[in-house]
């Protein structure tokens, strides 16, 4: 399938990038791709100029961090597909087309998967660590393994993006347009790509404060995607802070202390988490049914002839 480079927005949005920013566009302009646009978020340095010099259409984001500067961006573009990548040098304008030929074959929304191909010491120990687990907390939360949702070298079709609804301001965008493309049930393609060190600039994420954050956003946004996993935890925590002082309240009546207060709080802990755990249920029970009835709608709309 040929890729039409003309209907292909490259998207950088950047901060404080400008000894990378300069060769990734023009090893983009090289390659063929003329509609290069790059979201500034307020550099310090040189990188709007330096971008603009070498062929990009620049623009500086209103809010602060990257997710505001993917919303923003979204806003203005135009044409009908999108290759997004970060302006830090590590990942390489070379696996665009490797990128982008799934959306021409009917996918909506692509990732590149930074482990298949990660150069020696692009990653420190605590960020693959951290990787690993919000990878495997995302697959158990939303029922899809992508390999790697932290990814920021992706691929989608503007249409895509007009069926999700994002708000996250940070590092936390590319988990949310994961969660969202898994809940629209977009079609998602997961390509190996080449990940290298950065060649000169620092990172802008920090390992500990964005991976809460991050966890949080997977955890939060379970709540319309798994709705047994969001209530679930939070039933099951409050039942067995119960079970704990229910345990308490057993081996007091055993030594002959009766503790009436704290027994009715261990029922009351109990009960709650277990009405809370089966509300997860419910909603979960009602969710398949809403998605049950929506694919049904589909498919008699898909069966309807033409007039």
């Amino acid at each position: 399938m040929k890729i039409n480079k003309d209907e292909v927005c490259i998207f950088i949005p950047t901060l404080n990038e400008a000894p990378t920013i300069g060769g990734l566009v023009s090893d983009f302009r090289s390659l063929g791709f003329s509609n290069i646009f790059v979201m500034d978020g307020n550099s310090t340095d040189n990188t709007a100029d330096i971008a603009r010099a070498a062929g990009a259409t620049v623009r500086t984001q209103l809010g602060r961090g990257k997710g505001n500067a993917v919303i923003e961006a979204l806003e203005m573009i135009d044409l009908p597909y999108v290759l997004m990548l970060d302006g830090d040098g590590t990942y390489l304008p070379a696996d665009a087309e490797k990128m982008l030929r799934p959306l021409f074959l009917g996918f909506d929304h692509v990732i590149g998967d930074r482990f298949a191909k990660a150069e020696p010491g692009s990653f420190t120990r605590l960020n693959l660590l951290g990787n690993t687990v919000l990878n495997h907390l995302f697959k158990v939360a939303h029922g899809r393994d992508l390999h790697d949702i932290l990814s920021g070298y992706r691929a989608f079709t503007m249409a895509s993006i007009h069926q999700m609804t994002l708000k996250e301001t940070g590092f936390e965008i590319e988990t949310e347009m994961a969660v969202e493309a898994v809940r629209k049930g977009q079609r998602v393609m997961v390509v190996p790509i080449r990940y290298m060190k950065r060649p000169g600039t620092d990172t802008k994420l920090n390992p500990i404060h964005d991976g809460v954050r991050i966890f949080s956003t997977i955890y939060r946004l379970a709540k319309m995607t798994n709705p047994i996993f969001y209530f679930g935890i939070i039933g099951l925590f409050i039942a067995l802070l119960g079970g704990i002082s229910g345990v308490y309240v057993v081996y007091e009546w055993l030594q002959g202390i009766e503790r009436l207060p704290l027994t009715i709080l261990t029922v009351l802990l109990i009960t709650i988490g277990f009405q809370i755990f089966m509300f997860g249920v419910i909603s979960d029970m009602l969710l398949a049914f809403h998605r049950e009835t929506i694919r049904s709608i589909e498919q008699l709309q898909a069966q309807k002839p033409p007039r």
